[in-house]
Formats: C-alpha cells, structure tokens, sequence
C-alpha cells in the first residue's frame, strides 16, 4: 500500500510545490525533494537571484538540507526528485553524494547533464526521466514565456 500513496508523482508534486516557492519569489521555478524511507528530508528551490549565487539550484539546496538532516555526506539510500533534468554541476553534486536515484520532470535541452556527459552521474546511481514531464515542463515555460512579454 505505501508503494501506491508513496510513488514517483507523488514526490514529484512535493518537488513542484517547490518550483511554485521559488516561482512565487520571481526566480526560475525548478524545486527539489530528497526522500529517504518514503519520507522526504529535504526541500530546495532556486534561490539564484535571492541569493545572488549562480550555485543555489533546488538541487544543491535539497543536497545540504538532506547531509545536514543525515549527518553523513553520501545519501546512496535517498531518492532526488527534481522538476528538471539537472544542469551538469548539479550532476556532479549528485555524483559526489552519492545519490541512490535521480527523478526528474522535464529535459532540459540546453542545460541538462546528458547533454555534456550523461556518464557525470554515479554509476550506481539509478535515474528515471520524465515523470510528470508535462507539469514540470508547462511551470518552467510558462515562466520563460511571461518573461518575454
């Protein structure tokens, strides 16, 4: 029964209330949770311009939220879900920790690891795309398209 309230879009809703924060605070809306034991243990969204830091991602922000919920630097137990693919030092972040397995919304054309090195991630690590692919992809073109205007 856990695995059916506990499945992929449901932490991927998590990760998009994230990506709405960070919408909601005017930057690119992409949001992280990190899940360990069906349990998520940390929450991120972009803070690139609150910050004023080209390094903020949601990722990186879930990864230090996650190690400091843990007290270890490895989380090769946890799940990422992330609204988009991750850009290559969000790959390599994922890499140094660890990361059991990656799950992502939508790709990310221009930006995205696989378009560097898809072999940036941990070989251990497990990765599945395109999980409400469509909501991930609409919140983050939406933003882009509203910027044009």
């Amino acid at each position: 029964m856990d695995d059916l309230i506990f499945s992929d879009e449901y932490f991927m809703k998590e990760a998009l209330k994230e990506a709405d924060k960070a919408l909601d605070a005017n930057e690119i809306p992409i949001g992280a949770v990190i899940v360990s034991k069906n349990r998520v243990i940390a929450r991120g969204h972009n803070l690139t311009e609150r910050l004023n830091d080209p390094t903020a991602h949601a990722e990186m922000q879930a990864f230090t939220a996650a190690t400091e919920f843990l007290g270890a630097k490895y989380l090769n137990e946890c799940v990422l879900y992330v609204t988009l693919e991750p850009c290559a030092m969000c790959a390599g972040a994922a890499y140094w920790s660890q990361i059991g397995k990656i799950v992502y919304g939508a790709a990310d054309e221009k930006r995205g690891y696989k378009k560097f090195n898809a072999s940036i991630i941990h070989p251990k690590t497990i990765v599945v795309a395109g999980v409400m692919e469509n909501e991930c992809s609409s919140l983050i073109s939406g933003f882009f398209k509203a910027k044009r205007l």
